[in-house]
């Protein structure tokens, strides 16, 4: 089994000064690894912004999807689990990728190993006013009211709400040191209560961090594909932390 985690990509975002350039950064990593990938985890925020409508689908993404569609239709699993800027995901995307798509967490075998992998958004002890946005941005009647208004309104607005919610060099060193401790906190407490739990994956909060919390188990947290463009690769074996550098070459972080 190969497989590969990546989150934070933050397609569309208003702060890339050449948004094609970041999605053919992606697409050229994904066709990279497609004759040895089985399964490709992507841990939420792929997408700045995404609204899911019934009948329109939102403009923009074509090289990404396309590749996802490709390498799904090779036979490579695609489990994408929606964060914080992608979560009005509901049955277009899946269908039309050939996608498994998850709100939450989840926890997979892999040749013998456990790893527990959710976005991070929802872990530990959350500011109240974030606490109260992520239950409104969750709550089906205020995503059908949403629905309702034309999306020359909504897409500006989410456009604008990106581009002052988040900074492209990542958290202050406090947020920093506040979400590194949620992310501890719960890792710690939830291995006791599942001590075979081997590796807990993390995206969210745009730092590329590894330590251990046992004996046999980690916390990996994934990076961003903004400026460090990393991921993590489990080969059978191990577990690396690596960063694509372009032109289908990449190097090793840790």
């Amino acid at each position: 089994m190969k497989a590969y985690f990546l989150s934070d990509i933050h397609l569309g975002a208003p702060y890339f000064s050449d948004s094609k350039a970041a999605e053919r950064r992606i697409v050229d990593f994904l066709d990279s690894i497609k004759e040895e990938a089985d399964v490709i985890y992507l841990l939420g925020d792929v997408l700045d912004y995404w609204y899911e409508y019934k009948y329109v689908v939102p403009r923009g993404f074509v090289r990404f999807f396309g590749k996802i569609a490709e390498l799904s239709d090779a036979g490579v699993r695609i489990v994408w689990l929606i964060g914080n800027h992608d979560i009005w995901i509901y049955d277009y995307l899946p269908d039309e990728l050939g996608i498994e798509v998850y709100d939450g967490a989840i926890t997979e075998e892999m040749d013998g190993k456990k790893f527990y992998m959710t976005h991070g958004d929802g872990v530990g002890k959350l500011k109240t006013s974030f606490r109260i946005l992520r239950k409104l941005f969750r709550n089906r009647f205020c995503q059908k009211l949403y629905s309702g208004i034309h999306p020359r309104w909504t897409v500006p607005f989410a456009n604008n709400w990106s581009r002052h919610s988040r900074k492209i060099d990542g958290p202050s060193q406090s947020d920093a040191k506040r979400m590194l401790d949620n992310i501890s906190v719960f890792s710690k407490e939830y291995h006791a209560s599942h001590p075979d739990i081997n590796y807990f994956m993390f995206g969210h909060i745009h730092l590329l961090e590894r330590f251990s919390i046992g004996k046999d188990s980690e916390v990996i947290v994934l990076g961003e594909w903004i400026s460090r463009f990393s991921y993590a690769v489990w080969n059978g074996r191990d577990l690396s932390l690596k960063t694509h550098m372009g032109s289908n070459s990449s190097h090793m972080c840790f």
